[in-house]
């Protein structure tokens, strides 16, 4: 079922001349398969038949989307152990997680075809006609929205299946109209690969245009580069690091025809533990954040790199409790020996700094491959004056400041650059006192959470997975949650347009039965 070729619409296509392979982490050995990286032919073969598809697929209704996603979730189903094994090999995660990952990308895929199904999620809004209205009559006008076009979705190096071939940018592109084009990523393209095989069984049984979607492989960024500047490409999707995610940004926004990014980057997720919280349950807090600093080996977007607490003899007795719980976790494996090089090089350097402090690093033998966990600790005024402690180290690696008071972390706060996460843990009603603190988090961060841990993402309508730049390169959307839908659609008015000619989400009779606005009111009813 591997052939290490492209999928270019329903077809394998191996033009390039550009091979290379994935890598197991576990074993320290390449894997097997040889990978074929996308031609300029293939680029233009995939990108010219998305471009076709959206013609026909822009107007497939939402319960034909509704069986093409529930299909693909289905076919990936299918593919069984192998695709668990695949993910493995190419990741050096545990079974549990594959597993896990995989009922992730189902669910969201299922969630965006109920949503679909539905159909109430275009925003369908009327304001109906007025004609006797004077001095200036009112037309009928009426607004829904509609999607971008062909979209290229960038698989994520950490998240395999849910943030990658078949992850939330793709199944929230596919269920707002648009086709897809995935630039797999290099380092689990044998995953990618079994996973476009099962949508293009999808397109193929509930008879969808081909070139709906598509999969390049590609070692470098040449693929992604030409791919963003195609002029048929309409809008992008990004999980990776700032460099990346901004590298497309300054692309995208220097065509002739300028396209949004969607980019989910950089996160340092901070965490306020305020002086009851930490007095109280500094223990307690301390195991829990062990866990959650190492948990997939710090490789999610939400680990939380930075806490920040008030000096003091309780700060300092979680300091110790946090140090002691994170070196009995026994260090597991990184996805492949560039991220745990970037990794120790990253630490190293900020281990380097002027005023930081290492308090805790795991220093007993470790199989290759395999994360030391680390946490340190720094004055509030050093971080303060030193931006390059505010850097992502993508792993288990967390960072304390040690504040002198309160006024001095909230000025840290306000410095900070936009983050996914922000946490606040609070003993009993302590947090009322701490309204400051609290509305300098809300400013810097896309999703404020209550004495819990970042790390988990529930996909749901409430998500929002984006914050302030670098965070993501909009924060006004989400990348993950059913919401996610509107980065990938515009709004679109019909003014005065005959009724049988408008789109059956406008129409006086409301043939879908969706909700819509109409004259300022909620309603299902017809006109």
């Amino acid at each position: 079922m591997i052939t290490g070729k492209n999928y270019i619409g329903n077809q394998l296509s191996a033009l390039g001349t550009k091979t290379y392979k994935t890598f197991n982490p576990k074993l320290n050995i390449e894997n097997s398969l040889t990978f074929f990286e996308a031609s300029e032919q293939e680029i233009e073969q995939a990108v010219s038949l998305a471009s076709e598809a959206f013609d026909v697929y822009k107007n497939t209704s939402g319960e034909k989307k509704a069986t093409f996603l529930n299909a693909i979730a289905d076919e990936i189903l299918a593919l069984g152990d192998l695709l668990i094994e695949t993910y493995m090999s190419e990741s050096g995660l545990p079974e549990g997680r594959a597993k896990g990952e995989r009922g992730r990308t189902i669910g969201q895929l299922r969630a965006f075809a109920t949503l679909v199904a539905e159909g109430s999620w275009v925003e369908a809004t009327i304001d109906t006609a007025d004609l006797t209205r004077s001095p200036i009559p009112k037309q009928d006008i009426r607004k829904m929205l509609i999607p971008l076009g062909p979209t290229v979705v960038f698989g994520a190096s950490n998240f395999p299946l849910a943030y990658s071939t078949a992850g939330g940018d793709t199944a929230s592109a596919l269920a707002a109209g648009c086709p897809v084009i995935v630039k797999s990523h290099p380092m689990h393209a044998g995953t990618g690969e079994l996973i476009s095989y099962a949508i293009n069984k999808a397109v193929t049984k509930t008879g969808m245009p081909n070139g709906v979607f598509s999969n390049l492989n590609s070692a470098g960024i040449e693929v992604g580069v030409q791919l963003v500047k195609h002029p048929k490409v309409k809008a992008v999707g990004f999980t990776g690091s700032i460099k990346g995610g901004r590298a497309l940004l300054d692309i995208a926004s220097n065509r002739s025809e300028p396209i949004p990014v969607f980019a989910e980057m950089g996160s340092i997720n901070p965490v306020i533990v305020l002086p009851e919280a930490i007095t109280t349950k500094g223990t307690e807090l301390a195991k829990t954040y062990a866990k959650s600093i190492t948990t997939g080996t710090g490789q999610f977007c939400t680990n939380p790199g930075l806490i920040l607490g008030i000096k003091g003899a309780s700060l300092d007795n979680f300091i110790i409790a946090l140090s002691e719980e994170i070196v009995k976790i026994e260090p597991s494996c990184m996805l492949h020996p560039t991220i745990i090089g970037n990794y120790e090089q990253n630490r190293s350097n900020a281990m380097q700094q002027t005023g930081l402090s290492v308090v805790a690093a795991f220093d007993d033998t470790i199989a290759i491959n395999h994360a030391r966990q680390t946490i340190t600790t720094v004055e509030g005024e050093t971080f303060l004056k030193n931006k390059t402690l505010h850097q992502e180290i993508f792993g288990p690696y967390s960072m304390i400041v040690q504040c002198k008071n309160i006024e001095q972390l909230t000025m840290i706060i306000n410095t900070l650059e936009g983050q996914l996460t922000g946490t606040i843990i609070s003993h009993d009603k302590e947090v009322i006192a701490y309204d400051t603190v609290i509305n300098a988090l809300k400013n810097r961060v896309g999703r404020i959470i209550f004495n819990g841990i970042p790390t988990g993402v529930e996909v749901c309508p409430a998500m929002v997975h984006g914050g302030p730049y670098p965070a993501s390169t909009d924060s006004r959307f989400t990348a993950v949650g059913t919401n996610s839908i509107k980065r990938w659609v515009r709004p679109f008015s019909y003014q005065s347009w005959p009724d049988i000619l408008l789109p059956d989400a406008l129409k006086n009779k409301n043939p879908l039965n969706i909700s819509r606005l109409i004259d300022g009111i909620h309603t299902n009813h017809t006109i």
